[in-house]
């Protein structure tokens, strides 16, 4: 039998882990299909990745769309059954769900209410950040790409646990998408499919240059961490490259610390 041809899905393809994780997978030869949504430089920037690893020799398709969208997703989806069916023995393997759009605001602002986060915000930022996770993955699902070996991930952060300042919603949405994967492993598993969240280090990426006091968080976590360093997006793409072996399949519904070991680390100690 010919040897199969993989495919991974990327949501947030075009900064940061979705980028880091494109690139390692393209390196091991497996095609990308990514999603974003980006406009003037952003988009400029998306082009480029997406220039860099058709360099690899891979296959590779962009989708500058909204992610949250269900329409837009449904379309998507389709297009990539449609061009994996047409092959022989082509099979999508990963899916990877790293979309970070929220809003960072406080709950609570007794001078200036009106600054606080809103309904609005907060429904949209766990329909992009968690939700999305669940609708993707039914749709994927549904339409027969998710078999036997597939692969799904999630990036988190330590934010799920912990309160950071202006952080409520996103910390909502990811202590979200943890549940969320862990239901996925469950429902999945008597496919062969499996789902783990992975929950990075202090990172310096272009969503997390947006939290309030990012740049005294990533010094800290350096100056923690035991290898004397913070997390890159490259430590991420690393972990994924690794855990899409087949002989992975023992691992699923949980959240991988990829952290050098900076969140075991007795902040009082």
């Amino acid at each position: 039998m010919a040897e199969k041809k993989l495919y991974a899905l990327i949501l947030g393809a075009s900064s940061g882990f979705g980028e880091a994780v494109s690139k390692e997978l393209a390196s091991k030869g497996i095609n990308i299909y990514g999603v974003h949504m980006d406009t003037g430089s952003g988009k400029q920037k998306a082009e480029e990745i997406r220039d860099s690893l058709l360099e690899t020799g891979v296959e590779v398709k962009f989708f500058n769309t909204n992610a949250a969208d269900d329409e837009k997703r449904k379309k998507v989806v389709e297009t990539i059954k449609a061009e994996i069916e047409a092959q022989e023995n082509a099979e999508l393997r990963v899916v990877l769900h790293s979309l970070a759009f929220g809003s960072m605001t406080t709950f609570f602002n007794k001078e200036n209410p009106e600054k606080t986060l809103t309904r609005k915000q907060i429904e949209m930022t766990i329909d992009v950040m968690a939700n999305s996770l669940v609708y993707w993955t039914q749709d994927l699902f549904n339409a027969g790409l998710l078999k036997e070996n597939g692969r799904i991930y999630a990036m988190t952060s330590i934010g799920s646990q912990r309160i950071m300042k202006s952080y409520g919603a996103v910390s909502a949405a990811k202590a979200a998408l943890e549940s969320y994967i862990r239901q996925i492993a469950v429902e999945l598993a008597p496919y062969g499919i499996t789902a783990n969240a992975l929950m990075a280090g202090v990172t310096e990426t272009p969503a997390a240059k947006k939290i309030p006091g990012f740049e005294p968080m990533l010094l800290e976590a350096k100056r923690l961490n035991p290898s004397n360093r913070n997390t890159h997006t490259v430590d991420i793409g690393k972990a994924i490259g690794m855990l899409i072996s087949e002989d992975s399949y023992w691992i699923t519904g949980q959240t991988i610390q990829v952290d050098g070991g900076e969140g075991i680390i007795n902040i009082f100690g």
